[in-house]
């Protein structure tokens, strides 16, 4: 069963449709949520897939335009109105914070559920560490501040040989260590070299999040190899002439970004209202790179 997968709420761009949903995307890391923008009707498609409140903790907004924000009043109302409590942490920038902070205060003031706020910048930095786990922006080029989300597993433990730990009587308190990387020193001096105790770990696996942006040659090299790439894809070649003055990308671009950026897989989205066809964008992308996956509502794909 996957421990890393991405939930597609919305896949549509600014004007509504009766076909998508404005942007909204959850990560699920090991069964932690970490949304990704939240138009309007998110927290609805949040429940069709069966995800749990209970396991949200933290939503990042790559801009503030309307249809990746606005469904953040009814869900944060939501989250309240379960009475779980805890804490969420949205990321955005500092105007963000200002005008999310009235609007939550008016219509929840009350609410047991602790909104907090960490601020960002149109930069490349690390804003959210765990564990296991790291979340670094990029900035993009839109008609106003926004970034991009990479989400990236850190080195994993290496894995243990059973039938060696059993044999070099290897004491339980020692393991850890092991899995890190250390040799084990035996009582009359002897070194055990790790390359005997473990094999090498699992590839760490990395998600981007590319929303709202005009293409640019140095976005691949900020991106770098990750294992799936979300990148609009608003328009197709026969509007290209719209695409960048109102800072979006074609499907090609999309496409010639996951290959330069050395991706293994891309996932469409962010549609415009004009097209009727979702086909045409993956027709478009599969041109210039060979594993394209359209996008839709209710979409789940897994990384592993």
């Amino acid at each position: 069963m996957s421990t890393f997968k991405i939930h597609t709420l919305g896949c549509g761009s600014a004007k509504p449709t009766l076909r998508h949903q404005p942007s909204s995307t959850v990560v699920d890391y090991r069964d932690n949520l970490f949304m990704i923008d939240c138009g309007e009707g998110a927290q609805l498609a949040f429940q069709r897939q069966r995800l749990k409140f209970s396991r949200l903790r933290h939503i990042f907004l790559t801009h503030l335009h309307g249809d990746h924000v606005l469904g953040l009043p009814g869900l944060v109302s939501t989250l309240g109105l379960s009475g779980a409590g805890g804490d969420l942490t949205i990321h955005t920038f500092a105007e963000g914070k200002k005008i999310l902070q009235k609007i939550f205060y008016f219509f929840g003031g009350d609410s047991p559920l602790e909104v907090k706020f960490n601020v960002i910048e149109p930069e490349e930095a690390v804003i959210l560490e765990t564990k296991s786990l790291r979340v670094r922006t990029i900035p993009l080029h839109h008609r106003v501040p926004t970034v991009g989300y990479i989400f990236e597993e850190k080195e994993k433990p290496r894995h243990i040989k059973r039938d060696m730990i059993d044999f070099h009587q290897i004491p339980f308190s020692m393991i850890n260590r092991i899995k890190e990387g250390a040799d084990f020193m035996k009582p009359d001096g002897t070194i055990v070299p790790n390359e005997r105790l473990t094999t090498p770990p699992s590839p760490s696996l990395s998600y981007a999040h590319i929303s709202d942006t005009a293409y640019f040659p140095e976005l691949a090299e900020k991106i770098g190899p990750v294992d799936l790439l979300f990148h609009e894809t608003t328009y197709t070649e026969a509007h290209k002439n719209e695409a960048a003055p109102r800072g979006h990308s074609t499907a090609k671009e999309a496409a010639k970004v996951a290959l330069e950026s050395g991706a293994k897989r891309l996932l469409t989205g962010h549609y415009s209202s004009r097209y009727h066809d979702d086909s045409i964008f993956l027709k478009e992308a599969l041109e210039i790179f060979p594993d394209v996956i359209l996008n839709k509502e209710g979409l789940v794909t897994p990384l592993d």
